[in-house]
């Protein structure tokens, strides 16, 4: 997902968001902000964690956010990046290694 992606997805206006200062200055400033002074873009909580986005038209602003927004609104991914058979192998063979008896249901056949 794309800044503009998760912006418009969280209901954000770039405009709303407070300028970010180059990369070079990202770090220093960034545990400055987490200071509870700035309010979680999505619900308006204090924010403890912080990052950077490049909006189109706005360039890098500060994307702040409490945690349960931001485990709410950070993108998974589309599942397992192996096969599942090389997923399930893997499981299995950690299962004997292990000694544990392991039983595994799938949608797949």
């Amino acid at each position: 997902m794309n800044a503009a992606d998760l912006l418009r997805s969280l209901g954000i206006d770039p405009a709303q968001l407070d300028p970010a200062p180059p990369p070079a200055q990202r770090q220093a400033a960034g545990a400055e902000r987490l200071d509870g002074s700035h309010p979680c873009a999505r619900c308006g909580e204090p924010a403890t964690a912080t990052g950077v986005v490049v909006a189109p038209g706005y360039g890098r602003r500060w994307l702040d956010r409490c945690m349960p927004c931001l485990v709410a609104t950070t993108p998974r991914g589309d599942g397992p990046r192996a096969p599942l058979a090389e997923t399930l192998t893997v499981l299995r063979e950690a299962a004997a290694e292990a000694g544990v008896t392991l039983t595994i249901r799938t949608d797949e056949p």
